[in-house]
Formats: structure tokens, sequence, C-alpha cells
């Protein structure tokens, strides 16, 4: 990746042993700190589909059904985060 000029953005492993491939030349720049906000902010609402939507195994036979129902799930999610949202008193 690096000799076609991309920075991965995989989450450094810094926990087990052999640790990870991930150096310093990746981990280093701003820009991978963000990305690995905003990953952890879309691996939360996929962990949260699974759990409480539950999206852990699929109920249904065929991809189109299975696909009516992830965006049911994803638009209650997006339905909850408005109610939310909207809830929260506005800072000025």
């Amino acid at each position: 990746m690096r000799s076609r000029g991309i920075t991965p953005h995989v989450t450094a492993n810094l926990g087990h042993q052999g640790g990870s491939a991930i150096d310093g030349r990746t981990t280093r720049h701003r820009g991978y700190a963000i990305s690995q906000r905003l990953r952890k902010r879309v691996e939360e609402i996929f962990g949260r589909c699974k759990t409480v939507g539950g999206m852990r195994r699929s109920r249904f036979k065929g991809r189109e059904r299975t696909q009516l129902f992830a965006l049911i799930v994803g638009t209650a999610f997006n339905l909850m985060r408005m109610a939310r949202i909207l809830r929260e008193p506005a800072v000025a």
C-alpha cells in the first residue's frame, strides 16, 4: 500500500503477542487518530444492531428479506438517535 501512496487505516494490535504490523509511520499522523475515532462510532452502530436489533444471525432466507430487515433495524436506530437529539437542550 505504501508503494501506491495509500496509508492503511487499520487498528494497531498492541495488546496481543506478536503485536501489530502498523508502525509509527502510520499512527503518528493526525488523520489516523481521526479515522480511528470515526471507525469506533461506526462499529458501535453495528454492535448495537447485532445486540439490540437481533442481527447477530439472519432470521430470513434470501438476500432481499435480510436486506429489508437490516433497513428496518437501521431505520429504528436512526429514529432512536433523532429522538435523543431532539430531547437534548440546545446549547447556545
